[in-house]
Formats: structure tokens, C-alpha cells, sequence
């Protein structure tokens, strides 16, 4: 099979290999998919990248926990009536070496979440990019419950996860709105916590975060009694809380981790994407469709923060 791989970490271009690697086999509990689209994540580049002289987790890497496509072949144990289904699944590099960067992934069956049969190539691209960044936004925004009614303020959302949100340029605000977002906010305006005081005047309910660290102490200043701030990353190991702002408003604190999620929020979560995405009220914005040889630059867009997502066609 054809395969993006690395052996050692470093830049996109200085690692990242295109070739020939033997076509795997499902193992007991298993399925094949014949990949038609990787979805690549921040998360894909950062274990790549990964911190100077970090060991590398298994001797060579095939990237991308995300993709779509159908499944060729199964394991035993597993039901004969998969062949032929279309899929897209999630986890793929979840202790696990070889994700979707190639033309044949093997992940555990539950992994492997149906399509309609019918499904088209758009389709597959949609699905392909729900694994790391839907399952995260599903659990920062639904985790506490059904957030109707509730005012929900989503950090990053010209990335994966978001519908309103607090974007770095004009060009982004637009983007964001439209994916449908009823409010969108500029990180660099001077009058950015006036904007969203005006905005939620009752203060959020629900925040998700893509920086703990760096708006901890702007957040503490707009939730509202008994608000949920869910973040997924902090550029800070170790960060300052102001406790008494947080603890006067009943603050919960919600560390999400998304290759650690339990199983059974994992399929749920992936289960009610899927609903969304079929009924038309889910949308994922595709911005870049790259081929496997072009990984390397794939991987780069992603890095710069590409409005929308970027995903390779196999």
C-alpha cells in the first residue's frame, strides 16, 4: 500500500515520508478500511513535532487518527456483514502506530462508525474530520448536560470544534459566520470583553477553550454563576488560577484529554456527530484537499492554522 510515515520527529518536511509499506491485516476484533480521506488534526502535527528529543512511541508512525472510507476486510470475531460498509472512524493513532495516512488502516471494529451506503466522496471528506475534533467539542459542550437556552462562547472555532467564537482576523470572523455562529469576536479588538459583556449580558454559561492558560484570567471576568470552562490544551503545564473570581461563580473545570476518554463517551459522542452530520445540522467546513504525496504540506497548513480543516485524498 501506498503510506506517509515518519521514524523520528522533526519538521513536516524533514520527516515525513511517501512509499510503500505492506498492506495490513486485521487482527482479532478488527476491521480493514480502504482510506479515501485522512483527516489531519493539531493534535496529528503535535505528535509528529513533539517536544526536541522526545523518544518516538513506536519505531515508525503512520500519522492521523481520523479518516473515512470502507472496510475491505475483518478479523475474527467480527460480523462478515461489515465488508462493504462505508465508515469513518477515530482513534487510529490512539496508542496505537499506524493511522489513516495511507491507503489501508486497521482499527478495532467499535472504532468504525457506519455511513449510508450511498454515501458520496463530500460526504466521506465531512466524515473523515469528526474523530479528534468533533468527539473533543461534543464532550466540552455537552459533558454538563444539553446546553439549549444556555449562551455557549467556543475559542478557535475557524479550527475544528466551534460556532461561536473568538477568532484572530476579519477573514476568520467571516468564515466563522458562516458555519452559523451569532456572535464572533476579534481576540485583538481593544474592546473585546465590553463586545461579549454586550453579547451575553448574563455572563456564559459554557466556554470552550483551546488555551487554559491564556484566557483564564479574561474568562474569570465573563462566565456566569455556575459556568463550565472545558478546555483541551494549556500552554501552561502548570497555570495561575484566580480562585476567588473562579469560586464566587461555582466555576466547573472540565480537562479534556481525548485519546483518555472512556469508550462509551468516545461512541456516543461519535454516535450523535454522525446523526448531525446526516440530518444537515452538523458542518464541516473542508478547506484543503491534498494528495498523499503532498502530506508533508498538508501538515504545514494545519501548522499555519488554516481556517477550516485540511484533509488528504487517497
Amino acid at each position: 500500500m501506498r503510506a506517509a510515515w515518519y521514524d523520528r520527529k522533526g519538521r513536516a518536511r524533514e520527516v515525513l515520508e511517501v512509499g510503500d509499506l505492506p498492506d495490513p491485516e486485521p487482527g482479532p476484533g478488527e476491521v480493514r478500511i480502504r482510506i479515501s480521506a485522512s483527516g489531519i488534526n493539531p493534535g496529528d502535527v503535535g505528535k509528529r513535532w513533539g517536544p526536541p528529543g522526545a523518544p518516538m512511541p513506536f519505531p515508525r508512525v503512520i500519522p492521523h487518527s481520523d479518516g473515512a472510507g470502507v472496510i475491505d476486510a475483518v478479523g475474527s470475531g467480527v460480523d462478515e456483514q461489515r465488508l462493504g460498509h462505508q465508515v469513518w472512524c477515530y482513534g487510529a493513532r490512539s496508542y496505537r502506530p499506524f493511522g489513516t495516512a495511507a491507503e489501508y488502516c486497521v482499527v478495532p471494529d467499535a472504532l468504525a462508525v457506519r455511513l449510508p451506503d450511498n454515501a458520496d466522496s463530500h460526504l466521506l471528506d465531512q466524515a473523515a474530520c469528526l474523530g479528534i475534533a468533533g468527539i473533543t467539542g461534543y464532550r466540552a459542550l455537552f459533558a454538563d448536560g444539553p446546553p439549549h437556552g444556555l449562551t455557549v462562547l467556543v475559542y478557535g472555532a475557524a479550527g475544528g470544534v466551534g460556532s461561536i467564537a473568538v477568532v484572530r482576523t476579519p477573514a476568520q470572523r467571516d468564515f466563522v459566520r458562516g458555519l452559523g455562529a451569532q456572535e464572533v469576536f476579534l481576540t485583538g479588538s481593544p474592546h473585546l470583553l465590553d463586545d461579549v459583556r454586550e453579547a451575553a449580558p448574563e455572563g456564559v454559561n459554557r466556554i470552550a477553550e483551546v488555551d487554559f492558560a491564556a484566557h483564564l484570567e479574561f474568562n474569570a471576568r465573563i462566565i456566569a454563576v455556575g459556568a463550565t470552562i472545558s478546555s483541551s490544551y494549556s500552554a501552561d503545564a502548570r497555570p495561575h488560577i484566580p480562585y476567588w473570581p473562579l469560586g464566587f461563580a461555582d466555576t466547573n473545570l472540565r480537562l479534556l484529554g481525548s485519546d483518555d476518554f472512556a469508550p462509551e463517551v468516545k461512541a456516543h459522542a461519535a454516535a450523535e456527530l454522525t446523526a448531525a452530520l446526516l440530518d444537515g445540522s452538523l458542518r464541516i467546513a473542508v478547506s484543503e484537499r491534498l494528495s498523499l504525496d503532498r502530506v508533508a504540506i498538508a501538515h504545514e497548513h494545519v501548522e499555519r492554522g488554516t481556517p477550516g480543516r485540511v484533509l488528504l485524498r487517497l
